[in-house]
């Protein structure tokens, strides 16, 4: 699989976060803040998992995942979780298994530089806020890919995605409504 590398010249994998978010930035418990469900919504994922075949996880999210995606049917996503090496920033062993799973050893910053200089497809962090921030900081991540939901979300502790990050420069690669009124869009880091 040929790697776009999103105009960095670099020839690296790219790293990619994929997100639903408030029209607040709320991207924790998205679950709270969905308004409904499109074939647009759909189609998006689908293509955005079509180039990843490795994913970045939080201790967080794999816990609250590993209770539902290794015997899920909501596809393609179960398929795709289950069958993708899964790697986890953590400091602790992982309690409960999940295939091709593995804690990160190390830094993260260093693993994730050390990962995109091999080769393979786009590498996914999906869920994991703190993770997401972490990399965006240190400039790995190289793709925002959002769906933002028009909705406020409940603010009483829920994470936003873009807080505390120092300035960071996007470029809109691009951006849809879809039927049931998301906006789907993809932003390139400038690195």
């Amino acid at each position: 699989m040929a790697q776009d590398d999103g105009g960095t010249g670099q020839g690296q994998r790219k790293v990619v976060a994929a997100y639903f978010v408030s029209l607040d930035g709320v991207a924790e418990a998205a679950d709270r803040f969905l308004t409904g469900w499109d074939d647009e919504v759909d189609a998006r994922g689908s293509e955005l998992i079509a180039d990843q075949d490795t994913i970045i996880l939080g201790r967080r999210t794999y816990d609250e995942w590993v209770g539902f995606w290794p015997t899920s049917d909501v596809e393609p996503f179960a398929s795709f979780i289950n069958a993708a090496p899964k790697f986890v920033a953590t400091s602790t062993p992982l309690e409960s298994e999940w295939a091709n799973s593995s804690v990160i050893e190390g830094d993260l910053v260093e693993f994730v530089k050390d990962l995109k200089s091999q080769p393979g497809g786009d590498i996914g962090i999906h869920g994991s806020i703190s993770v997401t921030q972490t990399l965006l900081a240190a400039g790995l991540v190289d793709e925002l890919q959002l769906v933002v939901v028009p909705t406020i979300a409940p603010p009483a502790g829920q994470k936003k995605l873009l807080d505390n990050l120092p300035p960071i420069k996007l470029e809109t690669v691009n951006s849809a409504v879809s039927s049931s009124g998301y906006v789907l869009s993809t932003y390139r880091v400038v690195h």
